[in-house]
């Protein structure tokens, strides 16, 4: 075990005991709220996993699954308080919230940005560089977007600019590069996968994870874990069984990717194989850590700052945006 997966554990097993109640098998099960999308993506995905293997009930939680259409629904939710938690969600989308009163907390990591990526068929464009006087294919609403934003104003591109950015969601962006209306598309997992083995001639020319890890010594994340604050103050040791249980279906999709796949395939209709080769490809990484670790804690409040300076978003959240036990 590394130093820092020892670090995580540790300081999910202080939180419990913290908690000076009885043990969990004694405890009475918490109701959780969780918005999910009716979308074969991520969110969708730890939920069924979740409640498929009974992993919820083992830590004491009972998960109300909420589904929700889109993502503008999903992350509403969140915000009204229909839902305690949408499990995943961008770092930045979460500090613009907080910055506009909604009530919420960044308790763990879950995704880092290995998961975006930019596909091209060209062989004229090796590097983000390349797309200077091309197009792209994004969201440009997106926290992704603003990821590749900042790194290419490091190299001294700028989006919009000097390169024509078609506005487009993320299906939206494979299909206008399968069809040649773009030179480029920005895209996550499992999207990529599904897109890299359509299309052999088909490359990646940017990761997030290694970009952002190039800009400023760190991989960044693409996806952290929120819950609202009403939920923790009415029941502060289900913190500790949240992550608990998300980190059981990290364990669970590591040891068992075949069972998880078809998992997946059944309940978020990916098709058979595409969730085990988007694990196996290393783009698709499962990493549950305590936000409030250092260096987690550092990571995610560079990405606020960076947003800041960028002039993507207007100012910091308060420090409380990330829980700390």
């Amino acid at each position: 075990m590394t130093r820092t997966r020892l670090t995580a554990v540790t300081a999910l097993v202080a939180l419990a005991l913290a908690s000076g109640g009885p043990p969990a098998r004694a405890q009475e099960r918490v109701k959780i709220r969780v918005a999910a999308l009716t979308l074969p993506v991520f969110n969708p995905i730890i939920v069924h996993l979740m409640k498929e293997k009974g992993i919820d009930a083992r830590h004491q939680l009972d998960i109300e699954v909420r589904t929700y259409p889109s993502i503008a629904a999903f992350y509403a939710a969140l915000a009204t308080g229909d839902a305690d938690t949408t499990v995943v969600g961008g770092p930045t989308v979460f500090q613009k919230m907080r910055t506009e009163g909604v009530p919420i907390r960044i308790v763990a990591t879950i995704v880092p940005q290995s998961d975006l990526v930019i596909l091209t068929a060209s062989r004229a464009i090796q590097s983000l560089v390349d797309l200077k006087g091309k197009t792209l294919a994004a969201d440009m609403g997106s926290q992704q977007y603003q990821a590749v934003a900042i790194h290419g104003r490091a190299k001294g591109l700028a989006l919009g600019t000097d390169v024509t950015v078609v506005q487009a969601s993320f299906a939206l962006a494979r299909t206008q590069l399968a069809a040649g209306r773009v030179d480029a598309a920005m895209v996550i997992e499992p999207i990529t996968t599904m897109m890299l083995k359509e299309n052999a001639q088909y490359r990646m020319i940017l990761n997030g994870g290694a970009a952002w890890r190039e800009l400023t010594g760190e991989e960044g994340w693409d996806l952290v874990v929120p819950l609202r604050e009403d939920f923790i103050k009415r029941a502060p040791t289900a913190v500790a069984r949240w992550l608990a249980a998300l980190q059981e279906v990290q364990a669970f999709v590591k040891q068992n990717v075949d069972e998880a796949d078809a998992i997946v395939a059944r309940t978020v209709k990916l098709p058979p194989g595409i969730f085990k080769e988007a694990i196996a490809s290393g783009r698709w990484v499962v990493d549950v850590r305590p936000a409030w670790g250092a260096r987690e804690r550092k990571s995610i409040w560079d990405m606020f700052e960076r947003a800041v300076a960028a002039k993507y978003l207007e100012k910091l959240p308060d420090d409380a945006i990330i829980y700390a036990p």
